[in-house]
């Protein structure tokens, strides 16, 4: 059963130098004739599943950028949502957003139709940064769109941050905190660049082009985010999310808990039903799939038990808590020792996990090189 729901809205009036998401320029695309497919996808995975709706705790609007829409095409997605997808049980509807596309129109419009939670891509507070990676916002813009949004009444706003840019600094790095928390925000996400396939950096930094920060650096900045959130109050619970009591992403929890959640969009991934599957990313391919009356996946994947093992314990340590002993032995009726136990041993020797009667975790050292700890957990054929 399926406890979130991700729609990919995926147009933008700026492509972001660093992203590899399925996205399209926004002039000349066939926005509203998307958005009814989108409508028809949810009707025709509904009817498919009718089951797997009953309990959605959350929803979320990604992309691209939601944002990129008119007032009116939000009000539309979000009537066609309630159309669909069951709202009894929904705490958490979050829409990304870009602060120079999110007008009052379109907040108030996102406000009416029942978002409860924004996530601003802000990125960085150094202009010149800003342009290296391709944003178009202003400092302005972020601290009029936050002042607005509260205002409008949204209570749960978070922003994304960035650091490891190309030619970034510790004292630029160090300067775009201290005006994050200065918004007094509930909520922070702060990620390191990664140089992905099919982006503008990638083919900058093929050429030799792109001037990243150092890995000793990079990490600096990872220490310094988790002092500085921690000395602001903001408990870390997840490698890169950070919040106040009872502002912590439960839609991001969703994967990292390795649940079921629906994905629907041109390029969207989902998970129900024990398949793991992928939309058709073209969005001629998507549509036509659609007005068939055909569920537009283009791959699915049935999880074997294994790779429900491996996924369970490298999303759960993603988490600060880690992984529960008892929620692994409820979900796969063994312990975790039984598959991993030699792998525990030597990263607890390692300093890298910590393990006790309650479950398994990183430690802060084992935050620094996460990736490294959870390549360790793919043991299994």
């Amino acid at each position: 059963m399926a406890r979130g729901v991700y729609i990919h809205i995926p147009f933008c009036h700026q492509i972001c130098n660093y992203c590899d998401f399925n996205k399209f320029y926004f002039k000349n695309q066939p926005v509203d004739e998307y958005i009814e497919a989108l409508g028809k996808e949810m009707a025709l995975a509904t009817k498919k599943h009718p089951n797997s709706f009953n309990q959605i705790e959350t929803i979320f609007l990604g992309g691209g950028t939601p944002t990129a829409l008119s007032s009116e095409q939000l009000e539309r997605l979000l009537n066609l949502i309630r159309t669909y997808i069951p709202m009894h049980s929904v705490t958490e509807f979050t829409s990304e957003a870009n602060p120079d596309e999110l007008s009052e129109a379109k907040m108030r419009a996102l406000y009416k139709g029942g978002v409860n939670r924004l996530s601003m891509g802000v990125q960085s507070f150094d202009q010149n940064l800003l342009k290296k990676i391709g944003r178009t916002h202003s400092n302005v813009h972020v601290y009029e769109t936050i002042a607005l949004a509260k205002e409008v009444g949204f209570q749960n706003i978070s922003i994304d941050l960035m650091y490891g840019l190309p030619g970034q600094t510790m004292a630029q790095w160090t300067d775009s905190l201290e005006k994050a928390f200065a918004l007094d925000l509930p909520h922070f996400s702060a990620y390191s660049l990664i140089v992905e396939p099919k982006t503008i950096f990638y083919n900058q930094y093929a050429k030799g082009k792109l001037n990243l920060p150092t890995e000793d650096l990079e990490a600096e900045m990872y220490d310094v985010l988790m002092q500085e959130m921690e000395a602001h109050g903001l408990q870390q619970y997840e490698i890169s999310n950070f919040a106040q009591p009872g502002f912590a992403s439960t839609h991001n929890n969703i994967y990292w808990e390795n649940d079921e959640y629906a994905g629907f969009g041109a390029g969207a991934h989902g998970y129900l039903g024990g398949l793991r599957y992928s939309n058709h990313g073209p969005l001629k391919k998507y549509m036509d799939a659609v007005d068939a009356g055909e569920l537009p996946i283009v791959h699915e994947h049935a999880v074997t038990d294994a790779e429900k093992r491996e996924e369970q314990m490298f999303l759960g340590l993603r988490k600060t808590a880690g992984i529960s002993h008892n929620i692994y032995e409820e979900k796969f009726k063994e312990t975790m020792q039984m598959h991993y136990g030699p792998v525990i041993e030597k990263l607890v020797l390692d300093n890298l996990l910590e393990h006790d009667d309650v479950g398994i975790r990183l430690t802060r050292k084992g935050r620094f090189v996460g990736n490294e700890v959870f390549q360790q957990f793919l043991l299994e054929d």
